[in-house]
Order: C-alpha cells, then structure tokens, then sequence
C-alpha cells in the first residue's frame, strides 16, 4: 500500500523546554495515530508486505527512541547551565559591551540562556565577550 508524501508541513518553534516537549510528543502521537490508521485501512486483498510492516515498525522505534534522546538532552544542558550558573556568583564581571560591571550577586537561567545580578542590581547577559575575574580590579588614580 503506497503513501502519499506530505506536501506542507508547519512548525513553530518555541524557547520553552516543556513546549517543545509538547510538540515532539505530538508529532510522536500523530505518528502513531498514522500508523495505526494505515493498519485498519489497508485493503485485505492486497495487505501490506511485512517487509513495509517490519519497516515501519523500525521507523516507530527509531522516533520513540529520538524522543527519549531529546528529553535526557534537555536535562543534561539544564543541569550544565545550573551548573554554569552556580561558578559565578561571587564572580566580578563584565559585560560583554563593558557598559556593566560588578560582583555577581544571583543568577537566572532561562532556556535561552543566562543573565548575571550584579549586587547593586543592574543585569549582565552571559554571552561570548563578557570577562570574569575572581575579584573587582585595583582601581588606578593617577595623581599629580
């Protein structure tokens, strides 16, 4: 039994872990709804070979088992960024535009990334550039 290709196809892509948790178990759902539709309605007189069956069982377990990948993914960087995340407070930085600097008082890790609280209040975006140190720098005054 021949299937038809899928001539459109739309995809939104989102920051949040849990949505694009969502929408991978929904494409894994659709997928086995297909599946399961194209069993029931395959014609008795001529039934799908089991080598297409065997086939497409294969691919089931090849989709089941890039979910599960994804999934233990997202906890692994999740922990690196807590983990990231942790190192720096305590830390004086930089940002990488150096229009803002200080002592890292707290830290927020979103899914996209991490920004830095100085502990007079004002945010750094933890990106390439920026520049750590242990502590704040000697400050120089030159006098006459």
């Amino acid at each position: 039994m021949a299937v038809d290709g899928v001539s459109n196809v739309n995809t939104n892509t989102d920051t949040s872990t849990s949505s694009t948790k969502k929408s991978s178990t929904l494409q894994y759902d659709q997928f086995l709804q297909l599946l399961i539709a194209q069993m029931k309605n395959q014609d008795p007189t001529d039934p799908m070979d089991a080598s297409e069956q065997v086939a497409q069982l294969a691919t089931f377990s090849q989709v089941e088992q890039t979910v599960q990948t994804n999934t233990k993914l997202d906890t692994l960087l999740a922990s690196s960024s807590l983990t990231q995340a942790g190192a720096y407070i305590g830390k004086y930085m930089t940002s990488a535009d150096g229009s803002v600097a200080g002592t890292i008082a707290s830290v927020k890790v979103y899914s996209d990334g991490i920004i830095a609280t100085t502990s007079d209040g004002k945010s750094i975006l933890v990106q390439a550039g920026i520049t750590l140190a242990d502590q704040a720098p000697a400050s120089t005054t030159t006098g006459s």
